[in-house]
């Protein structure tokens, strides 16, 4: 099997002072390794400037999570908790939220109130956006600290509605740092329908969302969030039935956002593709199996992991496209009476002949 290398572990070439031009013809680089390849390479024996994360930063570009300064859980003091909620390194946290929540209103993937989002800070805790406030217009101190299961910490406005959900996917799947929810409207049509996109079109959605469809349950609800966490081992990108759509990351909330961003993007993409009138091009076995190893050396989950090249684009019976068809018309049976009556003017005219 190929060696996929991604830009994390070229950094790491450049930290140790290693020469990434030496790479072998044989490896599999992903897209953004390329680009840092690329600069690398263009700027001569420069190496381009690498990004390390400060120890009182929780979070540099797409890097993973850094841990709190303390380790917390829900039966901390109060004091402790409350210490840790009002710090920089929450403050953060608080602020990443708050973007996200921004980006999510200026695209309309929310309406109205709609959509939450939960950061786990701890064993059995997490910061969540609060319940009855818009995305866009989200502050830091709109914030709330809640335990695993649901009771609130800290925080003067009340957590979401939804943070059971939140917090079921986060026990269920212990690689889950991030969770986002909102309603996108392309990926919530299909949500509606009951319906997973179909594969092996785009590359950016097959290495960054493995996607599921859980079954409709009233939002909120402890029936909701178990049903979508069952999903969370194999799938990091969640369709609702009926309701819209649940991401989680194991590295930052920005990377369960930029999910949301993949998904709306992609089924808008295959909706409009299926309406030029033209057959879909679609990724070989071979094609689609590099991407699922770049995708597993990222650290994503996948149910295809594994699987042989001839049943990686098995996408069910859904294709992009539409197709008419006007309803048969019943075959209509003799009609006993007009029959009759047909008989009864014929006998008729015939003996007047006669």
């Amino acid at each position: 099997m190929k060696t996929v290398i991604s830009v994390r572990d070229l950094e790491d070439m450049v930290r140790n002072g290693k020469d990434v031009r030496s790479l072998s013809d044989d490896v599999i680089l992903t897209p953004s390794a390329k680009d840092f390849l690329r600069d690398f390479k263009g700027n001569g024996k420069s190496a381009p400037a690498v990004v390390v994360a400060e120890s009182n930063s929780p979070y540099v570009g797409g890097e993973h999570l850094a841990p709190p300064p303390a380790k917390l859980n829900s039966k901390s003091p109060k004091s402790e908790l409350e210490s840790f909620f009002n710090s920089p390194y929450a403050h953060h946290l608080k602020e990443q939220i708050c973007e996200m929540g921004h980006r999510l209103w200026k695209r309309a993937y929310v309406d109205g109130n709609g959509g939450n989002m939960a950061i786990r800070v701890g064993e059995d805790i997490a910061i969540c956006t609060p319940t009855l406030v818009s995305k866009g217009s989200l502050k830091p101190e709109d914030m709330c600290l809640v335990d695993f299961e649901g009771n609130q910490l800290c925080g003067t406005k009340k957590r979401t509605s939804e943070i059971l959900m939140h917090l079921q996917m986060m026990k269920r799947q212990p690689k889950a740092i991030a969770t986002c929810h909102c309603h996108p409207p392309y990926a919530t049509a299909f949500a509606v329908a009951g319906i997973a996109p179909p594969t092996c079109m785009l590359p950016e959605y097959e290495v960054f969302c493995s996607v599921g469809v859980a079954p409709y349950r009233t939002p909120g609800s402890a029936d909701m969030g178990k049903l979508v966490a069952e999903l969370t081992d194999q799938f990091n990108t969640i369709l609702m039935a009926n309701h819209g759509v649940v991401t989680w990351s194991h590295n930052n909330i920005e990377e369960a956002y930029w999910r949301m961003e993949i998904i709306e993007a992609y089924c808008r993409t295959i909706v409009v593709a299926g309406q030029l009138g033209k057959p879909i091009n679609t990724f070989t076995g071979p094609q689609m199996k590099e991407l699922l190893n770049i995708k597993q050396s990222l650290g994503f989950v996948d149910p295809r992991f594994g699987m042989k090249e001839c049943e990686l684009c098995d996408s069910g019976e859904w294709r992009p496209g539409a197709a008419c068809a006007t309803p048969e018309t019943p075959a209509i049976g003799p009609d006993a009476e007009a029959e009759a009556v047909v008989k009864a003017v014929t006998d008729q005219i015939m003996s007047r002949l006669k």
